[in-house]
């Protein structure tokens, strides 16, 4: 028997005995354990409620026994004269935060990375990655501190006393798309830039010394070296955040706008209309034929997102 042969043979052995890959990778099966069940429970277990968007759920009856109801509770989503205005809301905050989020916290990695001290770079590291922590509901009375028509920071101790007006924040939606953008930014963007930061320390150094012998200074070692390997991140993160489009951070609409009516104009997206809807009607089928609807847009946006990037730079595609 030739070489090749054996080869295959050999091959061929190892490929029908799965037991045996399994007992010679047992330490690794076991480390990787954890990390399967958690996805398995927290996102394969819950697909289980799909079927709750095409039924009419009657707890008497169960799941199974409910009645069949297709699509109609797909057309309550829809019932509304302004969803098309709540869809717009959704998409348009989302396109924002991905924008000026990804430029911040690039931005603001650039900048840590040329803090030489390594104390003050922990420092301003960790007091970045603070809010991320933050609870909505506390960030949201953070907010209601500032914005209190009555005993409110920037009306006391800035509008009024340079002789303006004070402003009733919570009925005015003019200023709520700033105010929203600039709360999730700050939210945000130190995460997003510690990520971007361990990208950027990975980078060989021996890229920045021949650069500098080539006589580059910051500026081009920046443009030339840093964000180019930055790029590849960008692309992954950007994508990602693509399919969670259509979800809206249901804490950042729903508690630091204090759910007032007043501005639901502005700040009314698809979470917080399905959970006053909830409120209302107590219809748990509509939740999950919204969260549905969510999720379908969601993977059909990055698939195809994806395939754009792939047809550009098959080496910056997430898959």
């Amino acid at each position: 028997m030739t070489t090749a042969a054996t080869a295959r043979e050999k091959g061929k052995g190892r490929a029908g005995n799965p037991l045996r890959a399994l007992l010679k990778y047992h330490a690794l099966w076991l480390l990787a354990l954890p990390g399967i069940l958690l996805l398995l429970i927290n996102n394969y277990m819950p697909m289980f409620g799909i079927f709750l968007a095409f039924k009419s759920l009657n707890f008497s009856k169960g799941i199974w026994g409910s009645d069949w109801v297709g699509f109609d509770n797909f057309k309550f989503l829809f019932a509304t004269n302004d969803i098309w205005r709540i869809i717009a809301n959704t998409v348009l905050y989302n396109i924002a935060f991905i924008v000026i989020n990804t430029a911040l916290s690039v931005l603001l990695a650039l900048l840590l990375n040329e803090v030489r001290s390594k104390v003050l770079s922990k420092f301003f590291q960790s007091s970045m990655l603070l809010p991320h922590f933050i609870s909505m509901v506390v960030v949201a009375y953070l907010v209601f501190g500032f914005l209190n028509p009555d005993l409110g920071f920037i009306n006391k101790a800035i509008l009024e006393p340079s002789g303006h007006e004070a402003v009733s924040w919570y009925m005015s939606p003019t200023y709520w798309p700033y105010i929203l953008i600039i709360v999730n930014s700050w939210k945000s963007v130190g995460f997003g830039s510690i990520i971007y930061l361990a990208t950027i320390v990975g980078i060989d150094k021996e890229y920045y010394e021949a650069a500098m012998i080539d006589g580059a200074g910051k500026w081009k070692q920046m443009t030339k070296i840093t964000v180019p390997f930055l790029i590849p991140i960008m692309i992954i993160l950007t994508l990602l955040s693509i399919g969670k489009i259509f979800n809206a951070d249901f804490g950042l609409f729903y508690q630091v706008t204090m759910n007032s009516g007043m501005l639901k104009e502005v700040t009314e997206v698809i979470d917080t209309y399905v959970y006053n809807a909830l409120l209302v009607s107590g219809d748990t089928d509509l939740a999950s034929s919204a969260g549905l609807l969510q999720s379908v847009i969601g993977f059909i946006l990055v698939v195809s997102v994806n395939m754009v990037v792939k047809r550009v730079s098959s080496d910056k595609a997430l898959f």
